[in-house]
């Protein structure tokens, strides 16, 4: 499985890229910081300079239905701040 799963495009993620030269992705929960820094670097063709990630565990729910409680989570997440030299940007628009 790839270490990086999808880059993060919100309206905050992209006012950090313009006025920070930040990336966000979603990573591997497996992954450490050296495989993102490698994989963002292989896949982008950019020099990563500081690489930041944050775990963050399953949401749990229940709902009552005429069954019974109904118990459920979602996944655990893994997501990755990239700082990126001066002067390189990615541009997830036109990188296909």
């Amino acid at each position: 499985m790839s270490v990086l799963i999808k880059p993060i495009i919100t309206e905050k993620m992209t006012a950090d890229s313009e006025l920070h030269n930040r990336y966000g992705f979603f990573v591997d929960p497996k992954a450490n910081k050296l495989e993102i820094k490698a994989a963002v670097e292989a896949t982008y063709g950019v020099s990563v300079e500081k690489v930041r990630t944050m775990n963050y565990g399953p949401t749990r729910k229940s709902r009552y239905t005429k069954t019974g409680i109904q118990h459920g989570k979602t996944n655990a997440l893994k997501k990755a701040i990239v700082d990126v030299a001066e002067g390189d940007i990615i541009d997830f628009y036109n990188n296909l």
